[in-house]
């Protein structure tokens, strides 16, 4: 494979540049130029890159990858939802998902093709683990996706979550890597950029210890150990203590407000009790949590949103124990692109690869 540029620091990727150019004699100027390409224009091959002269053009495609996605799919939803299932160069799939609202335009993208961690209320741990992403793969869906945002809706990406298909945390490295190139490379502010986590403690010990003001959301769905057992076995390794204090290490270092996702399952854990207990658990953390009703999924048939009333009990104990929350409304869900849906649907899609 040529060298992927995407998965460079910027820095890497002008040094790498840099010295090629110097070797073929061309004029110091061309780098810049080059990289001009890669994170202003969002060029996914030399080849676009008429500012340089054509034969340069070819020779950098000849030494370098710019690591182009190929688009398998694009479903767009009834909300104006947006979700991508790309093509990886060793024939795995990932997806990605747009969210437009009136201010922004959200992209959700993966850190892996699947996920090893069985989470049951997720639909891409029922598909199982792949392969890892590589930093590059990572970025490039930003890339990708943000160009679609601009032909889309008239507008480009304005924030980021890892919140696609993975554990960002179980693939700390290129995912730390792509943050630095959605960054400092592609000019997203850091506060624009969210990486959500089941709770690996190292991960989130990783991140606090990263330059920038990246976001942390933490997917929690019980604050009760036995019950968050049951939905999330990370909770075995990672217990309900051990997290804890590594959000207050984190915040301690940050400054920033965290984000809890809830999920609603009506029946399971929606107990306004365990609205009590979530309060106690994170009362000494500056943070919001977010409600979010269990959006359906194949691997869980008998399991139903909670209603509507034991949603609003539900905030109502968190509005009296002063914890700031809101109730999310599900996006996309009509093409399985809401929270926890995303997985390959059909044989179709499957990847040729078993990772």
């Amino acid at each position: 494979m040529n060298h992927e540029l995407l998965g460079d620091s910027p820095r890497a990727a002008r040094s790498a540049v840099a010295g090629f150019l110097a070797d073929r004699g061309e004029p110091s100027y061309r780098a810049g130029q080059a990289l001009e390409w890669i994170y202003d224009h969002g060029a996914r091959g030399f080849d676009a890159a008429t500012s340089l002269p054509a034969g340069l053009r070819c020779s950098l495609d000849d030494a370098f990858s710019l690591t182009p996605l190929e688009m398998v799919s694009e479903v767009r939803s009834r909300d104006e939802v947006v979700k991508h299932l790309w093509g990886l160069d060793d024939g795995e799939r990932i997806e990605s998902v747009l969210i437009p609202s009136s201010t922004r335009v959200t992209l959700c993208i993966s850190s892996q093709a699947g996920c090893a961690l069985g989470c049951l209320f997720c639909a891409t741990g029922a598909f199982g683990f792949r392969r890892h992403l590589r930093a590059a793969e990572i970025a490039a869906q930003f890339r990708d996706a943000a160009a679609r945002s601009v032909e889309l809706y008239g507008r480009g990406v304005t924030n980021v979550v890892y919140m696609g298909m993975g554990e960002p945390f179980a693939n700390t490295g290129p995912v730390l890597s792509s943050l630095e190139v959605l960054h400092e490379g592609f000019g997203l502010g850091a506060r624009r950029i969210t990486v959500s986590t089941v709770g690996l403690v190292p991960g989130i010990r990783a991140l606090a210890a990263t330059p920038g003001q990246f976001g942390l959301a933490v997917s929690l769905h019980s604050p009760d150990h036995e019950l968050r057992l049951e939905l999330m076995p990370v909770e075995r390794r990672y217990p309900l203590p051990d997290l804890m204090d590594a959000l207050r290490e984190y915040q301690a270092v940050k400054n920033r407000r965290l984000s809890f996702e809830y999920t609603l399952i009506s029946g399971v854990n929606d107990d306004p009790l365990l609205a009590e207990g979530l309060a106690r658990l994170v009362s000494d953390l500056t943070c919001f949590v977010n409600l979010i009703p269990f959006n359906p999924i194949p691997s869980q048939p008998a399991w139903k949103p909670s209603p509507p009333g034991r949603i609003a009990e539900f905030a109502a104990r968190l509005e009296r124990r002063g914890l700031r929350h809101a109730v999310r409304t599900p996006r996309g869900r009509d093409i399985a692109a809401a929270c926890g849906q995303l997985r390959l649907a059909d044989a179709a899609r499957a990847p040729a690869s078993t990772g």
